[in-house]
């Protein structure tokens, strides 16, 4: 378990001091409040686009097929990258992965696993606890709450992208389904370096 004292060095800096100390008492109870309280109303009419937020209506193909459909999605890419102030000599792209509902995730893996004999009910049980836990490093776990209807998941190795002015500023806000508050945020970035940076993967590359 981390220290206090470790955990207070890594907290944003850019944050006021009641919102550090808020956030400081989130992450000390962490995962038991992995609930609402990891979203935020406050962007909800603001015009840019945020790391960690949900939008509808984002383009998703899932290779091999070319088949595009629009669908609910969480934004990976960071902030000042595809903000539309943020002048490149190349146009920035949107990256994003789908948002699934949990329940029928939870039922598709009985029927393929449980209902052929593979894997008993309690370890796909025990598979959507370790999710809701954030303990699987490619699956962050979305609580029921913003204007999300149902528990959902996120697989972070299904990278979609689009245009960052695939949206203009009022479409933006009509398909944000939701923002994450400071605590929301912390969480995913956590998870978003657990997956795709970790330096222990025993692997002699000299």
């Amino acid at each position: 378990m981390i220290s206090d004292e470790e955990l207070s060095k890594y907290l944003p800096q850019y944050l006021s001091e009641s919102s550090t100390i808020s956030l400081f008492n989130e992450l000390k109870q962490f995962p038991k409040n992995i609930d609402k309280r990891i979203y935020t109303d406050k962007l909800k009419n603001d015009s840019s686009i945020y790391q960690g937020d949900g939008l509808r209506n984002l383009l998703c193909v899932n290779l091999p097929s070319l088949d595009a459909r629009p669908i609910l999605g969480m934004i990976f890419s960071n902030t000042c990258d595809i903000n539309s102030e943020n002048k490149r000599l190349f146009d920035a792209r949107l990256s994003y992965a789908p948002i699934f509902n949990l329940e029928k995730y939870h039922t598709a893996l009985i029927q393929k696993y449980v209902d052929s004999s593979e894997r008993s009910s309690e370890s796909i049980k025990s598979h959507v606890e370790d999710i809701k836990k954030q303990n699987i490093s490619q699956i962050f776990y979305l609580p029921k709450g913003g204007f999300l209807d149902n528990d959902s998941i996120v697989f972070l190795d299904r990278i979609n992208n689009l245009p960052s002015n695939y949206f203009d500023g009022e479409q933006i806000k009509n398909n944000r389904a939701f923002s994450l508050s400071d605590y929301g945020f912390y969480i995913f970035l956590f998870k978003l370096s657990i997956h795709f940076t970790r330096v222990r993967e025993n692997v002699c590359r000299n």
